[in-house]
């Protein structure tokens, strides 16, 4: 399943990159954030890792994070494991425009479970769908 985003943001792309790339700050902008279990200090890079408890659907999970990925200010991609094999790709592009940015999010991911994960497939993109329109109103306003 993919859920694609974008957002015009009020501040420059180095910005926003500073804040999205900062674990600290997932908390902030991220709707489905609970905790951080383990992450590396200070802005990640590319092959840092962290493992970060989610909340989605009234579901707690963990995902572990691998920064696979990260062009300085312009692209982000990290690989994520989940429970029971599931698997999650997230990209961040950051694109100049008109003085601000456009921060675009890709979320591609791999439910559990076969048929019965295929039955609740598009209630889980939709969930997801409106909790990242959610996480990215939070973070212009974090960043604005």
């Amino acid at each position: 399943m993919k859920v694609e985003r974008s957002i015009q943001i009020a501040a420059s792309p180095e910005q926003v990159y500073e804040v999205i790339m900062n674990p600290a700050c997932l908390a902030e902008w991220v709707t489905i954030h609970v905790a951080l279990e383990d992450a590396p200090a200070g802005a990640l890079e590319q092959g840092s890792e962290l493992t970060q408890k989610l909340e989605l659907a009234g579901r707690c999970f963990t995902v572990r994070w691998k920064v696979v990925e990260n062009r300085n200010a312009e692209r982000v991609v990290w690989q994520g494991r989940g429970p029971m094999r599931s698997h999650a790709g997230v990209t961040y592009e950051l694109e100049p425009i008109d003085g601000g940015t456009r921060f675009s999010y890709t979320n591609e991911f791999a439910l559990p479970g076969g048929p019965l994960g295929r039955v609740a497939g598009p209630v889980i993109k939709r969930v997801t769908a409106s909790e990242i329109d959610s996480s990215l109103d939070r973070l212009k306003q974090l960043v604005e």
